[in-house]
């Protein structure tokens, strides 16, 4: 049976109980990279957090169908629709091809999540892939009313439909999307927006299609309506993006969607905050963004940054300094110590209930919107008790990685531990459970039997001991 979930959904702006449409499978779509450049890890910090959310959905006992679009065409310099395509700037920039652009930044973004432990969604569709259900989704809009062709390019007429502006909460009046460029005369509406670009305008743009308003290509908005539902039906259960795509990307995906299947789209609305970088947000077109590789560069893994979004509830701001991230590297490699230890000595405890309970504990703070910082707090608890045993908090460790994906399982022991057999390492954690006992005849004996066995044992303060072959 599966765990009861409870979400911020900016829609309601209230943090509501969550249950797939269903009731067994959550069908969540999240906006994915525009691959014109490398990822910063302000935008990298979205993507763990819908991570986070994949994998809470999972230990919650829910099947999960993931989908995230590929931009690879149509992402123009403006959140309006004014400005060059980003990918254009791109192929010129690096005097290469259009779609050699975005297959380069593709693989490396996908290396970068990887790198992160994040994990692939279920799908990924390319925009460039799909023109022609973007064009089949454009006619249904202009059949029902809801698109206009004017000046060869096709917009959508944002006074059409009565929703405008519910996601963001503002008036259709004061979302006037033209006003940091020069206002589209096109337009009936400044609010409105371009579902299609024909020839008549960027006339440079090199990737381009047949349609039947002209040889052509997409608008940014409409790829992931259709491609969400594509792949997900009319109801999408959970819709990821960062606060950003709120005002502008957000607000017209609903309203083309609902205007084109007459109900309601989207059930949660699920937004990341900004990484801020010296108060200020990280922005590609600036310049003033940190690539993951800029960080490796720098000596640390990119578990140190993952560990350091963990520690930032995803709808805070989180502010980025070395300092920041040198804190989060000490308290990960601290865990990572800590592990060894547990492995040097897994004493086995009559614990499951207590166990059960720190489980649970973490669980909650997961699955009433995903508090992270609050999770990590409890597994820090849960090593320091004494009420567990090692092998318990092993057992738990391994359980909050399901989320965390920290590969806490990858923590080994050193080369020189990992040499000695099994049988040996038993006898030496039956050893230290006699001595804990006091029962220092049976500790004498199976001293003896370690030493049979070709090895030597050691006594270390605090409960530890050391392994070593025998001269």
């Amino acid at each position: 049976m599966p765990q009861d979930l409870f979400f911020y959904n900016t829609m309601t702006r209230t943090i509501d109980r969550f249950e797939p449409s269903d009731g067994k499978t959550v069908r969540m779509y999240c906006c994915g990279p525009t691959v014109y450049n490398y990822a910063h890890i302000g935008n990298l910090r979205t993507y763990v957090f819908e991570d986070v959310l994949d994998k809470t959905i999972r230990l919650a006992g829910y099947g999960l169908k993931h989908v995230m679009n590929i931009t690879d065409v149509g992402h123009l310099t403006s959140d309006a629709d004014e400005g060059e395509d980003k990918m254009l700037i791109a192929a010129k920039r690096e005097s290469l091809g259009v779609l050699e652009i975005a297959r380069k930044y593709e693989g490396k973004f996908f290396e970068d999540t990887k790198a992160l432990n994040i994990s692939r969604p279920d799908v990924v569709a390319r925009a460039t892939e799909h023109i022609k259900d973007m064009i089949e989704f454009v006619k249904v809009l202009e059949e029902k009313g809801f698109a206009y062709l004017s000046n060869g390019n096709v917009y959508f007429d944002t006074a059409k439909f009565q929703g405008y502006g519910k996601l963001s909460k503002q008036d259709r009046s004061d979302l006037k999307h033209g006003a940091r460029v020069e206002e589209d005369a096109s337009k009936r509406n400044p609010s409105d927006f371009v579902l299609w670009f024909t020839s008549s305008k960027f006339e440079n743009q090199i990737l381009q299609w047949d349609s039947p308003w002209g040889r052509g290509y997409p608008g940014w908005h409409i790829e992931c309506s259709t491609m969400a539902m594509k792949y997900l039906g009319e109801n999408v259960d959970i819709h990821c993006g960062g606060v950003d795509h709120i005002p502008v990307h957000h607000e017209n995906e609903i309203a083309q969607s609902e205007a084109y299947l007459g109900h309601d789209w989207v059930h949660f609305w699920m937004h990341g905050e900004f990484l801020q970088l010296k108060n200020a947000k990280m922005s590609k077109s600036s310049g003033s963004f940190l690539t993951l590789d800029s960080l490796i560069e720098k000596g640390y893994k990119p578990e140190h940054y993952r560990y350091f979004c963990l520690q930032s509830h995803y709808r805070s701001q989180a502010n980025f300094s070395f300092e920041a991230l040198d804190a989060a590297k000490n308290t990960y490699e601290n865990l990572t110590a800590k592990i060894v230890e547990l492995k040097q000595n897994p004493i086995k405890g009559d614990d499951e209930n207590v166990l059960s309970e720190y489980i649970a504990k973490f669980d909650d703070f997961l699955f009433h919107d995903l508090k992270t910082p609050q999770a990590l707090a409890v597994m820090w608890d849960a090593l320091k008790t004494d009420k567990l045993s090692n092998d318990s908090k092993l057992k738990f460790l391994l359980h909050a990685d399901e989320v965390f994906s920290l590969k806490l399982d990858e923590i080994e022991l050193p080369k020189n531990q990992e040499e000695i057999p099994s049988e040996v390492r038993e006898l030496a954690n039956e050893r230290l459970k006699a001595r804990l006992e006091k029962n220092w005849q049976k500790s004498d004996e199976l001293r003896d039997a370690i030493l049979e066995k070709g090895y030597v044992i050691k006594d270390l303060p605090g409960g530890k001991f050391e392994l070593s072959k025998a001269n």
